[in-house]
């Protein structure tokens, strides 16, 4: 028996914040390049994980061997999206979500007001 091994596929959605120009697919991309780890090292992502970006639909594809031969996990990429957003200051506006097995879609939080504001208004008169 040939022992092929299945590669892992995740993709991370940046449309929204992308159109609004808030971040940069690139940037992103640039930072999961020289913060991947495989083997305990940086930036030796050799032949294991491989990293796309399509300028066109802002997502990033992450290809990469299963975690048991030295790949990264789904988990893990979501841990460094969230380190990127933290550095770039954004950690508190965005969050990466999981909208499919293999896909993060990052979305701003949603706030809701109340709408007691205008109540206060009124009881002032």
């Amino acid at each position: 028996m040939s022992g092929t091994v299945k590669k892992s596929v995740y993709k991370i959605d940046c449309a929204v914040p992308a159109k609004e120009d808030v971040i940069h697919p690139s940037e992103l991309e640039s930072f999961l390049h020289d913060n991947i780890k495989v083997k305990g090292k940086k930036k030796n992502l050799g032949d294991v994980v491989k990293i796309e970006c399509d300028e066109l639909t802002h997502i990033i594809t992450v290809t990469a061997a299963p975690s048991s031969d030295g790949g990264i996990s789904k988990r893990y990429l979501k841990y460094l999206v969230k380190k990127y957003l933290k550095k770039q200051e954004l950690r508190d506006y965005m969050r990466p979500i999981a909208t499919s097995k293999d896909t993060y879609k990052l979305k701003y939080f949603s706030i809701s007001t109340d709408g007691n504001d205008a109540d206060d208004d009124e009881d002032d008169e």
